[in-house]
């Protein structure tokens, strides 16, 4: 954490939420979706639920976390849910795990764990293992190719008076 984002002191889990996010889980199964879902308690006390909807949406990225975590953004119109507390069924894989930073989320907490998910087929050791394996072993190749104006980017970043810092 930075200055501008300094931890908080997590708040106390409140069960009702769990049970809620393991609820929309289930009825995610009933409805055809996978089987997590999640609940997003922002600053200002609002509820906003997430399930999840990789295959009904043709979306990788639509987990129970990320799709709770943009409807909470929607709803309370910024990107940042500093305060907000994230309620998971299941342990969070590492993408809703970087979503949840990335919205400066207080508090994670969840039902069921990674192991619990693997097995029912939703193994996620891979994703784990990728960032500690050594470049030349990972499943996906990911190769720092650089290029004549790669950093020009950042350059119109940094001098743009209008933008909003993130």
């Amino acid at each position: 954490m930075d200055a501008a984002h300094p931890r908080t002191t997590a708040p106390v889990a409140n069960p009702r939420y769990l049970d809620r996010a393991v609820a929309l889980a289930v009825d995610s199964v009933a409805r055809a979706g996978g089987p997590f879902g999640a609940v997003v308690v922002t600053a200002d006390g609002r509820v906003v639920e997430g399930n999840n909807r990789v295959t009904q949406d043709n979306d990788p990225t639509a987990h129970a976390e990320v799709t709770a975590i943009r409807r909470a953004c929607a709803e309370i119109g910024s990107f940042d849910l500093s305060g907000a507390t994230l309620y998971s069924s299941c342990e969070p894989c590492p993408m809703c795990l970087a979503s949840a930073l990335w919205a400066r989320v207080d508090a994670v907490y969840f039902a069921a764990d990674r192991h619990d998910a693997a097995s029912a087929g939703f193994d996620d050791a891979a994703f784990y293992d990728f960032f500690t394996a050594d470049p030349a072993d990972r499943v996906m190749r990911v190769v720092h190719t650089r290029t004549p104006d790669a950093v020009a980017p950042f350059d119109a970043w940094r001098v743009l008076e209008s933008r909003i810092e993130y």
